[in-house]
């Protein structure tokens, strides 16, 4: 029994990659095109939230997306959640409808096909270079200046330890914030863990859980008050994390 589980596991893990670059493959001359200009950024983010949904449905995740405050068109947020998955990139972009730019890390340009775009279409910082976070928060200045929203899963990648429930944040998404004096929009991801973590002998398809927490205001707020806001935006993520574990052990 155990060996038919490492089968389908080897098997799941292919078959997520032929999803991920088979639209990839198919759409590729269109996503070339959006990507030569900033411009046209707005139409490449339209076809990555259909790249995300496809991946999705055909990895056999249906999703259960609770909004407890609205995104309003044409207005610029900080997003900001839970990271334990590949599948987060594409439960953000199924949740948000307003055009943003990921901010992550590196790494993931090195995977054939998508990261070709990925690095062309994101924000990439190197975490062991200063250099790389002080030119990663110039480009994310330049993206919300155009009107476009950030995306950063602030605890600053994936905990080693799949027993964290919510590591620690780091300050760059709150800085930005304050700067422009955007919402900070806080989702919590409950299962994306459970059905595809980094573990490779992991994953099964199922119910894929998330909420959109009421978004918390940076008009008035200073570099002074960054601390408390990244505090707070942890905790209200936290609890809610809290309330799906609560819930899953019921």
């Amino acid at each position: 029994m155990k060996a038919f589980k490492y089968i389908f596991w080897t098997l799941y893990r292919i078959w997520f990659y032929v999803v991920m670059g088979i639209p990839i493959i198919v759409l590729s001359p269109l996503l070339v095109l959006s990507l030569l200009s900033e411009r046209t950024y707005p139409l490449f983010f339209i076809m990555a939230r259909g790249w995300g949904r496809f991946t999705l449905f055909f990895m056999g995740f249906w999703t259960q997306i609770e909004k407890q405050q609205q995104f309003e068109p044409g207005k610029s947020y900080m997003l900001v959640a839970n990271h334990t998955s590949m599948t987060d990139i594409m439960l953000m972009l199924s949740i948000c409808p307003n055009p943003f730019v990921f901010v992550g890390k590196k790494e993931l340009a090195k995977i054939p096909i998508f990261g070709f775009f990925y690095k062309r279409s994101c924000i990439l910082v190197d975490r062991n270079s200063s250099k790389s976070r002080f030119e990663v928060f110039q480009r994310a200045q330049k993206r919300l200046s155009q009107g476009l929203s950030i995306c950063i899963f602030p605890e600053g990648g994936v905990p080693d330890d799949e027993n964290i429930l919510l590591d620690e944040f780091k300050d760059g998404a709150f800085r930005l914030a304050i700067d422009h004096q955007i919402p900070i929009v806080p989702m919590a991801f409950a299962d994306n863990k459970k059905r595809f973590s980094f573990t490779f002998f992991s994953g099964s398809p199922g119910r894929m859980r998330a909420k959109v927490l009421p978004f918390i205001a940076t008009e008035g707020l200073t570099q002074d008050d960054k601390k408390d806001l990244k505090d707070k935006t942890w905790q209200v993520i936290y609890n809610q994390l809290i309330q799906y574990y609560t819930q899953n052990r019921k």
